[in-house]
């Protein structure tokens, strides 16, 4: 059997999830990557001449917990138990609760953002803590840190990812097992490129999957990437509620009714 590291992802067909997965393949681990569109994995993998030995992939919906939580039976099945779990799967979609069709919309956010990340940690937890060693990680945002206007599901899903992160790291700390909270800002894909609203200190996903990287291999427990965005984030929490109100009077707001997947 293979002995190289092994690297779970999930929303591993694009965006960030891709990037990760490019950047730990480069760093030697072996990946286990999860989405629905396998065909899209698939033909990433050989375009990069990933092979079986290095690379296998599950098809599952985050949304669906016994989906995402198969998946990750099967990994540790077919690929052993993984030294990384990276719940990176998301989506973002613009809302506007005095509309009906909207709360479905929110619910689904719920579901893949939150639900669905902590049903992606669920089969590793118990093994990893028998090994005495492993790293979840948790993908949030920036925009968890304050609501922005037409953001309610996406900021408030992710303001329960990152108390959610925080509130595990503190059932393992003594087991072993490590929890990092990542924090992108804009970042360049296709989840960003709908946006009609300004995105300052916008990186690439390569740059911020090299970031990333390292901030989980140090097993950093909390990150902002970009670094500048931690600044502005930190700022934007600072201000009282009338300023804050002011700054964001009239920007404008995300798209309803398109979900975007990362």
């Amino acid at each position: 059997m293979n002995s190289s590291p092994l690297v779970f992802i999930t929303g591993a067909s694009s965006g960030i999830g891709q990037a990760l997965a490019l950047r730990y393949a480069k760093a030697g681990f072996r990946l286990a990557l999860v989405a629905r569109r396998v065909d899209v994995m698939q033909a990433w993998a050989a375009s990069q001449g990933l092979g079986e030995d290095r690379c296998r992939f599950y098809g599952a919906d985050v949304a669906e917990i016994d989906s995402i939580v198969g998946a990750g039976e099967r990994c540790i099945r077919e690929q052993g138990l993984p030294d990384v779990v990276i719940a990176n799967a998301g989506i973002s979609v613009g809302v506007d609760t005095s509309e009906r069709e909207d709360i479905d919309q929110m619910a689904r956010v719920y579901a893949i953002n939150n639900i669905g990340l902590a049903a992606t940690f669920q089969p590793f937890i118990k093994p990893m803590c028998v090994r005495g060693t492993g790293t979840l990680v948790g993908i949030a945002s920036v925009a968890g840190i304050r609501g922005l206007p037409g953001h309610g599901a996406y900021c408030s899903s992710k303001a329960a990812v990152i108390s959610y992160c925080e509130s595990l790291r503190g059932e393992l700390n003594t087991q072993g097992v490590s929890v990092v909270t990542i924090l992108p800002g804009y970042v360049d894909t296709p989840l960003t490129q709908e946006n009609r609203y300004s995105m300052p200190f916008l990186i690439s996903a390569g740059k911020f999957a090299d970031r990333a990287f390292q901030t989980i291999e140090a097993r950093t427990s909390y990150r902002v990437i970009p670094w500048q965005m931690g600044v502005v984030a930190k700022l934007l929490r600072l201000l009282p509620n009338w300023a804050f109100d002011k700054a964001l009077h009239g920007r404008e707001r995300k798209h309803r009714g398109t979900v975007s997947k990362s």
